[in-house]
């Protein structure tokens, strides 16, 4: 259960700000922005290490191959702007230059999903992890909170090779603790339940956890989890959880397809095939509004998610 009283921050600004303490921590961190320093919150580093930000402009190819570049002396170069602007126009670049030659370059992708609210459908990236997790040497993340990110970006310095992580821009709430263990790779079970798996990321492991209370009143027990690492998935925890609850759901800020709803039904497809039901976008654009009509409208909701659960777990005890 959320309380009412949890704190809100945004992935964003806790990006930010944990940015400018791994900068003091390590100097050979960098920062490039797609002038959009503002937005994503990495101005924060800009004020205190000018000296190791660049911003390129709106010429994003140029920010991903700079990058590269960073790295052969030795640089461990972020790269800051929208997800929908620099996955799309940079893939070529991210492909060869960095994927391929597994370079030590950390994308980060702000204002994922659809909560970018009123910039509208062409700053709305819904389609980031189908873009990245099908690429070789690119790790995905898509942090569940504040705290989390703090987290995740800790270790995503720390790691050699490619790794992209999405960001938000409204505030999420904070339901992960300073003391709660976090690994990339590794997903974290944030309840525990027999009759139906709920596998989330982002701010729907909210809405999960929201929706597993609904079903806990109908005397439905829920699982959730925080599958807060899109590649490498954490396929045992998934089989794990499939095997006993018989019946899943997913759940993400993304378009159905090719995203955390696909990435699972490929570990179920060939370990264990079980009812599996997706909430995620369905093979549409977003439009402008406010977040919350929204996430209502393409039906992103902890009711929709209590109304996939249902819908899994008949297809769990068959034919009346």
């Amino acid at each position: 259960m959320i309380p009412v009283e949890t704190e809100m921050k945004s992935t964003r600004e806790a990006f930010g700000q944990a940015l400018v303490e791994l900068g003091r921590e390590n100097n050979k961190v960098v920062v490039l922005s797609g002038d959009l320093e503002d937005s994503t919150r990495c101005e924060y580093f800009k004020k205190e290490f000018p000296e190791r930000f660049f911003n390129l402009g709106i010429a994003e190819q140029d920010l991903v191959g700079t990058a590269v570049g960073l790295t052969f002396e030795g640089w461990i170069p972020f790269v800051c702007s929208f997800a929908s602007f620099l996955l799309p126009s940079a893939y070529s670049v991210l492909r060869l230059s960095v994927c391929y030659n597994n370079k030590n370059v950390k994308l980060i992708g702000s204002h994922g999903g659809l909560t970018v609210g009123p910039d509208g459908a062409t700053a709305q990236s819904l389609e980031d992890f189908a873009i990245t997790r099908v690429l070789p040497n690119i790790r995905v993340i898509c942090p569940v909170d504040a705290i989390e990110t703090k987290k995740a970006l800790r270790q995503i310095a720390s790691l050699q090779g490619p790794v992209y992580m999405r960001l938000a821009r409204i505030p999420f709430p904070v339901i992960t603790q300073d003391a709660q263990p976090f690994e990339i790779g590794k997903a974290n079970i944030l309840r525990r339940g027999k009759d139906v798996s709920i596998i989330a990321c982002g701010l729907m492991v909210s809405e999960a956890l929201k929706a597993a209370d609904i079903l806990s009143r109908e005397k439905i027990e829920a699982e959730v989890i925080n599958m807060h690492t899109i590649k490498p998935l954490d396929e045992e925890t998934i089989v794990q959880s499939a095997r006993s609850a018989g019946a899943v759901v997913t759940a993400e800020e993304h378009q159905m397809y090719g995203g955390l709803g696909s990435a699972v039904a490929e570990v179920l497809g060939k370990s264990h095939p079980v009812p599996l039901e997706m909430v995620a976008v369905r093979d549409a654009f977003g439009e402008s509004g406010e977040p919350e009509e929204l996430l209502r409208k393409y039906q992103l909701k902890d009711t929709d998610i209590v109304n996939a659960a249902k819908k899994a777990l008949k297809r769990k005890m068959g034919p009346e």
